[in-house]
């Protein structure tokens, strides 16, 4: 059965009529064609399709599109600003080579920026635990969390 969804993606207005067993993960993947959202497991065990509603990280393949009617949703290419310019997440994951492969990357910002607003100043053990629902098959997590503390303080500085 097709059901009709409207939210707002990325400070876009959308809508759109999808199958009611559309996944949010899939509606912004094939019929937005922001595909910096990534499918990793199906079963929200990575974070790899993590994405900000409405103000908090969810991972989207939890979530059926309609359930976010009147939404808003950022996705990673929401995130920086429309000059181009990094989100100082994004920047500190550059800068602190929170990356390898990017694969996990997307989600593990998005996660990180949606942490960061509520701790400023995390401890190393504030920021693994934090990190517990996002995989990474490449890092060893060493660089991520050196990323996501100096995010963090360049978001409290209002970098």
């Amino acid at each position: 059965m097709a059901v009709k969804i409207s939210m707002k993606v990325n400070g876009k207005a959308v809508t759109a009529e999808v199958e009611d067993r559309t996944l949010l993960v899939t509606f912004i993947r094939e019929h937005l064609r922001l595909t910096g959202t990534h499918v990793g497991c199906d079963t929200a065990q990575c974070g790899a399709c993590t994405v900000d509603m409405d103000g908090r990280a969810v991972k989207s393949c939890a979530f059926l599109a309609m359930q976010a009617e009147g939404a808003s949703i950022t996705t990673i290419e929401g995130v920086a600003k429309p000059d181009g310019t990094l989100h100082p997440m994004q920047a500190a994951f550059k800068e602190n080579h929170g990356l390898q492969c990017g694969f996990c990357t997307p989600g593990m910002v998005m996660n990180a920026i949606d942490f960061a607003r509520g701790n400023p100043n995390p401890t190393e053990q504030q920021i693994r635990e934090a990190l517990d629902g996002n995989l990474c098959r490449c890092t060893g997590y060493h660089n991520i969390v050196k990323s996501i503390a100096a995010g963090a303080k360049a978001m409290a500085a209002g970098k």
